[in-house]
């Protein structure tokens, strides 16, 4: 018996501490482009990864050319779907740094988007966190 027990010990010390947390799957997605075409890809792969890993928490970070979608001119559809995402706990992050840049005022923002100092930093501050890494357009 104290040997099955040190086993379950000894294999519980490899799981990865996400897994001994029990955490869910936390994935950032990257965008910089500004093309609708690549806007409903992205959010097709957020849906579908929510699906197929319920309760994965998902963050989208939108610098460069990527920061048009979250503007509030962007087309309804995509702007449907990410306030549905958004109610469902996806984060859309617009870069401060993009948006200083280009002129954009918090206000020109969907009202779902969150700001973030720098969509650059926030990418590698999730992937130094363990979060799965994502890149879409560019």
């Amino acid at each position: 018996m104290r040997a099955l027990l040190a086993l379950l010990a000894l294999f519980a010390a490899s799981l990865p501490a996400v897994l001994q947390a029990g955490d869910a799957h936390r994935a950032v997605f990257e965008l910089t482009s500004d093309n609708p075409k690549q806007w409903t890809a992205l959010l097709n792969n957020v849906e579908n990864l929510r699906k197929a890993l319920p309760g994965t928490t998902v963050e989208v970070v939108a610098h460069g050319p990527g920061l048009q979608l979250l503007m509030r001119e962007h087309n309804a559809e995509a702007a449907a779907r990410m306030e549905s995402l958004a109610k469902q706990g996806v984060v859309f992050a617009a870069c401060q740094n993009t948006m200083k840049r280009m002129n954009v005022s918090p206000d020109q923002l969907s009202p779902f988007a969150q700001t973030v100092d720098s969509g650059v930093a926030e990418v590698v501050r999730k992937q130094q966190a363990g979060w799965a890494y994502l890149r879409s357009g560019g």
